[in-house]
């Protein structure tokens, strides 16, 4: 709880912030934060992970909280908890969240530019696609954002084979914030991120970088991909901090304004 105290008081006013599903916690944790950063005056964005969730009732519930919370934009993961509730995927939940009231205008999934360690790269591939089809059948905005990823070779190459097979969906890009580069190494071992991390140690710049300092910033990702951001149709980033707000900030407001 420190951490995140901390983390709430670093934040810049009216923060746009995404709030994840922990399977530890649960989700009545990631509802909880979500209300009192809203509170606050930030926009919270509560990450529902389809994996956590019992059965259609609390579909029901979860939608009826979005409306009564004032939550315009959730993130949905499929999650990685062992033993599913009624959803083993996010399609599935997605599927029946859009038949329920929810009053949400926009709804971010998952991408996996460098993949995922327990589910074969087609499979991600045809689930991205049925998910921005529920989004467009339902008349909902939606939205991708992708993994951590240290390649930007990868990122764009992935991106633009995504775009040539019909993804239409606004693209955030999903990279690490100014953090303690133990931590980084750390939570992106435990995150499934390992193969990028691999690229990272082979990137003789970038290790050097990440040795000398006490911590890993993500400026030689932006710089690389720079020149095909609009292109791609990437239309922001989701910066992934573990709590550790304030020197992204820092980095944030001196780097890109």
């Amino acid at each position: 709880l420190k951490s995140l105290d901390a983390a709430i008081e670093a934040l810049p006013a009216g923060s746009r912030v995404s709030v994840t599903a922990s399977p530890v916690k649960g989700q009545d944790a990631t509802c909880e934060i979500t209300e009192r950063l809203m509170e606050l005056g930030h926009e919270a964005i509560p990450h529902v992970s389809a994996r956590l969730v019992d059965d259609r009732a609390r579909v029901s519930e979860l939608a009826g909280w979005f409306r009564s919370a004032g939550v315009s934009t959730m993130f949905l993961v499929g999650g990685d908890v062992e033993s599913p509730g009624a959803y083993s995927d996010a399609a599935s939940f997605l599927r029946d969240l859009l038949e329920c009231d929810h009053g949400l205008s926009t709804i971010g999934v998952t991408a996996y530019p460098h993949g995922h360690p327990l589910i074969a790269e087609e499979v991600l591939h045809e689930a991205l696609h049925a998910k921005q089809a529920l989004l467009a059948e339902a008349g909902v905005e939606g939205y991708c954002s992708t993994q951590m990823c240290f390649d930007p070779e990868r990122i764009e190459g992935w991106l633009r084979g995504e775009r040539a097979a019909g993804l239409t969906l606004p693209v955030h890009l999903g990279i690490s914030g100014v953090v303690d580069r133990a931590k980084l190494l750390t939570m992106g071992a435990r995150l499934g991120v390992g193969p990028s991390l691999r690229y990272l140690r082979k990137n003789r710049a970038a290790i050097m970088k990440l040795m000398t300092s006490p911590n890993y910033d993500p400026d030689h990702i932006l710089m690389a991909l720079s020149p095909s951001l609009d292109d791609l149709g990437v239309t922001g980033l989701h910066v992934f901090t573990f709590n550790q707000v304030a020197t992204t900030v820092t980095w944030q407001s001196s780097h890109h304004g």
